[in-house]
């Protein structure tokens, strides 16, 4: 945990990701019920064959509403801060998925009432023609500064932070 923030930031969610290929979409069992396949279990396999598994639920983000399947190239989202079992390979709660695109870029973090993500790597612009929705779709009508969210983007400059205007930004609501 970085010390050297207000105590105030401490509630916020650090996010790691993974990016690979689908190698195996599973329905999850809950103990010794059977498969419901409301809770996918989802094994992806990194370029220098690693491999995590990840569980994707209801509340699983996936950008785009993009149907998933095995073969595909994806970046898995997950909080950094979430207990994790002690297993070989980990596993980890999926919180945002998206489809790896050359059309687009998709950052996920938390951003401060500047619209700088938590990294310090991207500065939004939100102007009126940015889509700004709920994860279930509905627009958001408050202010997206202070909040996780799922950016996606086309373009950015080469500044540090790097700055953009987003195509479409989603506000995972706590």
């Amino acid at each position: 945990m970085d010390y050297n923030r207000n105590s105030s930031d401490f509630w916020r969610n650090s996010f790691g990701s993974m990016t690979g290929t689908i190698v195996e979409m599973t329905p999850m069992r809950l103990g010794n019920r059977r498969a419901d396949a409301c809770r996918i279990f989802v094994t992806v396999e990194d370029m220098d064959g690693n491999t995590i598994n990840f569980i994707m639920t209801p509340s699983t983000y996936v950008v785009d509403f993009t149907t998933l399947s095995v073969g595909m190239r994806c970046t898995f989202w997950y909080r950094a801060d979430a207990p994790v079992p002690l297993i070989y390979p980990p596993q980890y709660n999926a919180v945002v998925v998206a489809q790896e695109r050359n059309d687009r870029f998709v950052n996920v973090s938390y951003y401060n009432s500047a619209l700088i993500n938590e990294e310090q790597t991207l500065q939004l612009n939100i102007d009126g023609t940015v889509d700004i929705r709920t994860t279930n779709n509905q627009y958001y009508q408050g202010n997206p500064a202070n909040h996780n969210l799922v950016v996606s983007y086309v373009t950015s400059t080469r500044s540090l932070p790097a700055q953009t205007t987003p195509r479409r930004v989603m506000v995972l609501c706590e």
